[in-house]
C-alpha cells in the first residue's frame, strides 16, 4: 500500500507541472530528484499532507488563472495524489508524564483543479512513538467534516444505509482519511489530533513530532504570507526541576514553574520546516523519582470511582547497578519468518548476546513444529559463548514448518524456576496465532505463582497482523515484563533492540506498593506490576473508594539485591489530564482480559472509555460525520444586507462508515498455512523488471520532450497514405505486445 502511494504521489507531481501559475513563483516545479536517485519511499508524508484526488487529469488546472492546457485522454487508474499547497500550520504538543498530545491545524488550498470541478482530498497524519490517532476535524466553505468512534454494533445500521469512506493507515505511523468532493479553489482548515509517547532513555524524556514538509507544499505566489507556529507545555507530574536538552526550532520560554515548562515559537517563513520538531530535557534528580497523582472522575466518566495514578523512573544517577541475569530467547522460525523478518531478528538477537555481561547466562531456543535449543543448560555470556551462539543461530535459524508456542515456553519457565542470585528473563519473539494461547497462560501464570521470589519475567515482541498481540500483552503482564510489535518490516529490528535493552536493563524488581489494599473497591492497572528499567518508564494506575493514605511506600529488589524503599509524594493532579494520559494502557490491557475472561461487561466497558476518551478500540469503529453549512437571512423576511449578520442552522450530519483499524485477536488460518503479513509486494522477475523499466524510461524521456500540442501539430501536416500507414504500425505493435503479455501471464513456472 505504501509502495502504490509513492507511486500516485510521484504522478501527481508530474501531472502539477501542467498547471501554469503566473510569472512571481516562489519555486520551480521541476525540484524532484532524478529517477534513478529516489525510492516511492521517499514520498511517504513526514509531516501532515493533504492531496488530491484526481481520477481525471483535464480537471488539473489554475482555478484562478486558466492556463487552457490540451485536452487530456484517458483516467488516472489508481488515481494520481497531487500534494496540496499548505498556506499556514499551528503545532500544539501538551507533554503530561510520558505522553504527548499533539494537536495540528493548518490550512490547505485545493490549488490544482478548475474552480468549476471538484476531487476527493486524502488527509494524511503522520505520527510519532506508538501513535494513536484522536480525530480529524475538517472545515469547507460549505461542509464540515469530523471523526467519531461508536459501538461496533451500531455500525450496522451504517452499512444499511450504505454510507461508508475511504480511511486506513499507510503504516503503522501513517493514518489516512479520504474527504469527499471538494470544490476547486476552496480553502481547507483542518484540525489533526493525535497521541504518542515520549521515549525514556537514563533520565532524558524525548519527543520526536513528523514536522518536516516537502518543499512542494509550498505555495508558488510568493506574495502569500506564511505563518509557523509552535507552542509546548511540558508537566513532568514532579515538583523537580526540568533541565532543557535538545530543541530543534527556536523556542522562547514564556513559563517556568515546579515541574513545568512553557515555550513558543512564532514567524513569518520563506518555506515551511524542513525537519521534525524535537525536543529532549530530564529531570534534575540522581535518584529514582516516584510520585502519587490523585484525581476524582469527571461527570461523564463511565467509572465514577476515584482514580490514582504512581509514576516511577530511574533518575541520571550513572552507578546504578542492574541485575545479573538468566536469559533465554525463544524465537519463532517458522515458514511465516522467512525473509526480512528473520534476518532481522538474527541481527537483534546478536546484538542483545553481545551486550549481556561475562557473569549472565543465556540459552536459545528456536521454534517451529519442533524444538531447536542451542545449549541443555544455562551458558555463561563469555565472548566464545556467544560467538557459539552467532554461529548456531545462522545455522539453525532456517524458516518452516508450523507454531507451536506451549513446548518452548514450558522448556524456558522449567528451566528458570529454580534461579537464585539472579533475575531470570524470557523473551518471547514470533509472528502466528496458535489455539491454545489461554492455556499457555493459565498454565505460565500458575507456575509463576508458585516460583521462587524473582521467578521468570517474560518479554513478548509481535511480529505483522497474524498472531495475538493481546495474547502476547497478556503474557507479558503475567510475566511482570514488557510487550511491543512490529507491523511493517522497517521497524522489527528497531522495535525488537528496544525490548531487548529494556529487559536487560532491569534496575528494579518485585515492586509492590503498601497500604492499597487497605482500599475499599481496588482495581489496579496491571495487576501484575511490572520490574522498572533504567531505558522506561513505570505507571501503575488504578481506581479505589474510600479514603487515600496520607503516605505511601515503594518497595522493592535493586540489582545487588538489596531492599529498595521510598516515600512516594501524594498529590492532587489538577493540571495533568490523568484520564486521557492512561486510558490506552488501560484500554489495552482490559481488552487483554475480556478475551482471556470472554467477559461481555469488559468489552463494554472498553467500548465506553473508548468512546469517552477518541481511542480506537477493538469493540468501536469510526465513522466520519458531514454536515451541510446552511446559513439563514435577516429576521423579519427582510433581504439580508451585506453588513448584516448570518446565522449557520444545525444540520442532522450525514454518517459515513470507515474501515475497521482494530488489529484483531489473531489469524489461526493465516498462521497454520504459514501466510506471511507486513511484507514487501512480491517483485517482478529479473528480465520483467529490466523490460518494465527500460520501458518506463524511455516513454518518460520521450513525453518529456513531446507534448499533446506538439503531436496535434505533427498529425495536422501528415497526409492520409501516412497517417494509414502509420495506424496499422501502431496496431500491429500492439497485438505483438498483447501476444507477449499473454504469454508472460499464461505460461506455467516452466515457461509452456
Amino acid at each position: 500500500m505504501a509502495e502504490d502511494f509513492g507511486k500516485a504521489v510521484e504522478d501527481g507531481l508530474r501531472l502539477a507541472k501542467r498547471i501554469y501559475m503566473g510569472k512571481e513563483r516562489a519555486m520551480a516545479p521541476s525540484n524532484t530528484p532524478p529517477r534513478m536517485e529516489r525510492s516511492m519511499q521517499s514520498y511517504l508524508p513526514t509531516a501532515p499532507m493533504v492531496y488530491a484526488v484526481i481520477y481525471d487529469p483535464a480537471i488539473v488546472d489554475n482555478p484562478d488563472m486558466p492556463s487552457y492546457q490540451p485536452y487530456v485522454h484517458g483516467r488516472c487508474d489508481p488515481p494520481a495524489l497531487i500534494p496540496l499547497q499548505m498556506n499556514s500550520v499551528e503545532l500544539d504538543v501538551d507533554c503530561h508524564l510520558d505522553t504527548a498530545f499533539v494537536r495540528v491545524s493548518g490550512s490547505w488550498r485545493v490549488h490544482c483543479v478548475m474552480g468549476s470541478r471538484c476531487c476527493d482530498c486524502r488527509v494524511a497524519v503522520p505520527m510519532g512513538e506508538q501513535g494513536s490517532i484522536l480525530g480529524v476535524e475538517v472545515d469547507l466553505p460549505r461542509k464540515s467534516y469530523s471523526t467519531q468512534l461508536i459501538p461496533l454494533d451500531d455500525n450496522k445500521d451504517i452499512q444499511k444505509r450504505g454510507g461508508s469512506q475511504d480511511a486506513g493507515f499507510l503504516k503503522p505511523h501513517i493514518f489516512t482519511l479520504t474527504i469527499p468532493q471538494i470544490d476547486g479553489g476552496s480553502n481547507l482548515s483542518i484540525t489533526l489530533r493525535w497521541s504518542q509517547k515520549l521515549l525514556f532513555d537514563n533520565g532524558q524524556f524525548s519527543l520526536s513530532v513528523p514536522f518536516a514538509f516537502p518543499e512542494y507544499v509550498t505555495p508558488a505566489i510568493r506574495k502569500i504570507p506564511k505563518k509557523e507556529k509552535i507552542q509546548l507545555n511540558v508537566n513532568s507530574g514532579t515538583g523537580a526541576e526540568i533541565l532543557c536538552n535538545l530543541s530543534s526550532h527556536p523556542l522562547k520560554e514564556i513559563r517556568r514553574q515546579a515541574g513545568k515548562l512553557g515555550f513558543f515559537y512564532e514567524a513569518d517563513v520563506l518555506a515551511w520546516s524542513k525537519i521534525d520538531f524535537n525536543f529532549s530535557y530530564t529531570v534534575s534528580s540522581s535518584h529514582m523519582v516516584g510520585d502519587v497523582l490523585l484525581q476524582s472522575p469527571s461527570v461523564y466518566d463511565v467509572d465514577q470511582r476515584e482514580t490514582f495514578c504512581i509514576y516511577l523512573y530511574s533518575g541520571s544517577q550513572q552507578s546504578v547497578k542492574v541485575f545479573r541475569k538468566d536469559v533465554i530467547f525463544i524465537v519463532d522460525i517458522s515458514e511465516s519468518m522467512l525473509g526480512k523478518p528473520l534476518e532481522d531478528t538474527k541481527n537483534a538477537l546478536s546484538g542483545a548476546l553481545s551486550k549481556l555481561n561475562p557473569k549472565d547466562s543465556f540459552n536459545i531456543i528456536a521454534f517451529s513444529e519442533k524444538t531447536l535449543m542451542f545449549s541443555t543448560s544455562m551458558e555463561l555470556a563469555t565472548n566464545e559463548a556467544v560467538e557459539r551462539a552467532v554461529e548456531w543461530i545462522g545455522t539453525n535459524f532456517i524458516a518452516g514448518g508450523g507454531t507451536n508456542i506451549f513446548t518452548p515456553m514450558d522448556k524456558a519457565t522449567e528451566m528458570l524456576m529454580n534461579t537464585s542470585g539472579t533475575i531470570p528473563i524470557i523473551f518471547l519473539v514470533t509472528d502466528g496465532a496458535v489455539e491454545d494461547e489461554k492455556r499457555i497462560c493459565d498454565v505460565i501464570k500458575s507456575r509463576l505463582a508458585n516460583g521462587e521470589s524473582l521467578c521468570p519475567r517474560i518479554y513478548t515482541f509481535g511480529i505483522g497482523s497474524f498472531c495475538n498481540h493481546y495474547f502476547l500483552r497478556m503474557l507479558a503482564m503475567i510475566g511482570r515484563g514488557q510487550y511491543d510489535a512490529a507491523f511493517d518490516l522497517d521497524s522489527i529490528e528497531v522495535r525488537m533492540q528496544k525490548l531487548f535493552s529494556i529487559g536487560l536493563s532491569t534496575i528494579l524488581a518485585n515492586v509492590t506498593v503498601e497500604t492499597l489494599d487497605d482500599l475499599d473497591d481496588l482495581e489496579v492497572y496491571p495487576s501484575c506490576i511490572p520490574d522498572l528499567s533504567s531505558e522506561s518508564t513505570l505507571t501503575i494506575c488504578g481506581r479505589y473508594r474510600g479514603n487515600f493514605p496520607n503516605t505511601l511506600k515503594a518497595r522493592g529488589v535493586l540489582g545487588d539485591l538489596s531492599s529498595f524503599v521510598a516515600d512516594l509524594k501524594i498529590e492532587s493532579a489538577k493540571d495533568i489530564p490523568r484520564d486521557r494520559v492512561l486510558v490506552r494502557q488501560q484500554i489495552d490491557l482490559l481488552t487483554a482480559q475480556a478475551w482471556l475472561s470472554e467477559n461481555r461487561e469488559l468489552e463494554q466497558k472498553v467500548a465506553k472509555m473508548s468512546m469517552q476518551t477518541h481511542n480506537v478500540s477493538e469493540y468501536t469503529c469510526m465513522i466520519l460525520l458531514e454536515n451541510d453549512k446552511i446559513t439563514t437571512e435577516s429576521p423579519g423576511g427582510q433581504k439580508a444586507s451585506k453588513r448584516s449578520p448570518k446565522t449557520t442552522v444545525p444540520t442532522v450530519p450525514k454518517e459515513l462508515l470507515l474501515p475497521s483499524f482494530a488489529i484483531g485477536f489473531g489469524n489461526l488460518g493465516a498462521t497454520a498455512e504459514n501466510i506471511r503479513s507486513c511484507y514487501e509486494e512480491p517483485k517482478l522477475p529479473e528480465v520483467a523488471e529490466m523490460f518494465v523499466k527500460a520501458t518506463s524510461d524511455c516513454c518518460g524521456k520521450l513525453g518529456s520532450q513531446c507534448c499533446c500540442m506538439c503531436c496535434i501539430n505533427c498529425c495536422s501536416k501528415m497526409n492520409d497514405q501516412c497517417a494509414i500507414v502509420l495506424t496499422q504500425l501502431c496496431t500491429a505493435l500492439a497485438c505483438f505486445g498483447c501476444f507477449e503479455c499473454c504469454s508472460i501471464c499464461c505460461s506455467g513456472e516452466d515457461g509452456h
